[in-house]
């Protein structure tokens, strides 16, 4: 059953990352503060048992679709729930900086983190860093994340260490 499970959830996965190469985007005025608050709230509550210090900064609008700026948030706050797992004090760190004209935002935790090395590997479909009896997980998310950002005009990109954490970044044209 567990199985069947996964592959339903990898076909799932699979559907959502071509759809979203093909889905219009409806663009407006996105209050990034909201949906990660929102995305905060929901994580948080499914994670009850977890004590996570989490610091969010003011974050700048975007402008995009909000429901698949909100899929970006997701996958990434729920990365930094699900790779922070195995610390006792976990941390999580939400911000923003502007550069260029644009806006950059990431996701800094204390988790698991990666080997640069492969770094290039990380928003490909099926490249995993951690294997799936560690952390639990299709491969696909963070391809799905890539893949709404560049349609956003941004770029995606991450730093890590291994056992010491990551910050993942993502840009949009401010």
């Amino acid at each position: 059953m567990l199985n069947a499970r996964k592959m339903g959830q990898l076909i799932q996965d699979l559907l959502e990352f071509s759809r979203i190469g093909r889905k219009e985007l409806a663009m407006d005025t996105v209050s990034m503060d909201e949906i990660v608050q929102q995305v905060l709230t929901e994580t948080k509550a499914s994670n009850a048992e977890r004590n996570v210090a989490i610091t969010v900064s003011k974050l700048p609008p975007a402008h995009g679709d909000k429901n698949l700026l909100t899929q970006v948030w997701v996958n990434f706050i729920s990365n930094a729930f699900k790779y922070t797992g195995h610390k006792e004090k976990a941390e999580i760190v939400i911000g923003a900086t502007q550069k260029d004209g644009e806006n950059i935002y990431y996701i800094k935790d204390n988790g698991a983190g990666f080997d640069m090395k492969y770094s290039d590997k990380l928003f490909r479909v099926f490249q995993r860093l951690h294997g799936a009896e560690e952390f639990e997980g299709t491969g696909v998310g963070l391809a799905i994340v890539s893949r709404i950002i560049t349609r956003h005009g941004g770029r995606v990109w991450a730093e890590g260490k291994p056992d010491e954490g990551a910050i993942f970044y993502f840009s949009l044209p401010a």
